[in-house]
């Protein structure tokens, strides 16, 4: 595999960092939320307990501002997840930490 600036091989940490980007890519999820907007079911798995909340609001002031609820999870199976609601969009993703 090659770039226009080289091989891969010759540039291992630029490599390291676009096979990153792409794992942390947000990716779409099937949520469903108590009343007060916790996930109680991510992905179709129960959640067994949130363990951190927070919210991040970025950007305001341009065309695309960032108005995220986070969420990190437990699932029944042990699996930890951390999972979104993005308020702009009014939709949920998964996310790695």
């Amino acid at each position: 595999m090659s770039t226009i600036g080289g091989s891969w091989a010759s540039r291992p940490h630029a490599l390291s960092r676009a096979i990153a980007g792409r794992l942390n890519t947000p990716r779409p999820a099937l949520v469903e939320n108590g009343v007060d907007g916790t996930p109680c079911i991510v992905n179709r798995q129960q959640v067994a307990f949130v363990r951190e909340e927070w919210r991040v609001v970025d950007r305001w002031w341009t065309e695309e501002p960032i108005d995220r609820r986070y969420y990190e999870v437990v699932l029944e199976s042990g699996e930890n997840v951390c999972v979104y609601r993005d308020r702009e969009r009014g939709c949920w993703f998964t996310q790695r930490a």
